[in-house]
């Protein structure tokens, strides 16, 4: 398979090279793939790197917050590090040495820009609520202007990214492999729990989409 090279030196995969990807659906893959990103910056001088909840629209990946947020007024200042990661499983090898993890990461670099357009502002965050629950934004309270303007969408472009995945069994050296100890792959996933309805909901009957 040919693959892409990477969009800027500093998003060169150098460690383990032959597990990067660098083209677009890979990468809006792995975005999606996660509900929590880390956003990197600095700001006054202060390193800092907060987690945050992100969707993608499009070609960009998306966080949103209040109009007052430090954060949030920084990454429009300044260039930033943005991260996901899902850990699909756990390797376990023969050695401690070998042991590893199955996984999607990405790090993406850039500039966030504020959506300031209101109807864009509310398609982006219709997107954010459209990604955790399908069908939902039609059946909320209607946002209202005021609730818009006390909100910050920020975007920043996914053309400077890079991914790393590893998605295979147990790599050992061939002198361990008679060793007494069970080698494999542990998988693991995100799985939804049972719903627990408000007490002061109106509708009782649970969404089939969380059922």
């Amino acid at each position: 398979m040919t693959r892409l090279p990477a969009p800027s030196p500093r998003t060169r995969v150098r460690r383990l090279p032959d597990r990067a990807h660098y083209d677009a659906d890979t990468v809006a893959a792995v975005v999606d793939a996660a509900r929590v990103c880390t956003v990197a910056f600095n700001w006054n001088g202060s390193v800092h790197a907060l987690p945050t909840a992100h969707w993608r629209e499009g070609d960009h990946l998306c966080i949103h917050g209040a109009r007052a947020s430090r954060m949030l007024q920084a990454l429009t200042e300044g260039e930033c590090c943005v991260t996901v990661a899902s850990i699909d499983g756990l390797v376990m090898a023969r050695s401690a040495f070998h042991h590893s993890m199955n996984y999607r990461s990405a790090a993406i670099y850039g500039r966030f820009e504020a959506v300031e357009d209101a109807a864009h502002k509310e398609a982006a965050l219709r997107a954010f609520i459209e990604a955790l629950a399908p069908g939902r934004w039609a059946q909320l309270r209607p946002v209202s202007a005021k609730e818009l303007n006390a909100t910050t969408v920020l975007r920043l472009p996914l053309a400077e990214a890079s991914v790393k995945i590893r998605n295979w069994g147990v790599k050992d050296d061939a002198e361990d492999m008679d060793w007494p100890v069970w080698a494999g792959v542990v998988p693991l996933a995100t799985v939804a729990g049972a719903p627990q309805t408000d007490p002061d909901s109106v509708v009782r009957e649970v969404p089939a989409a969380f059922g």
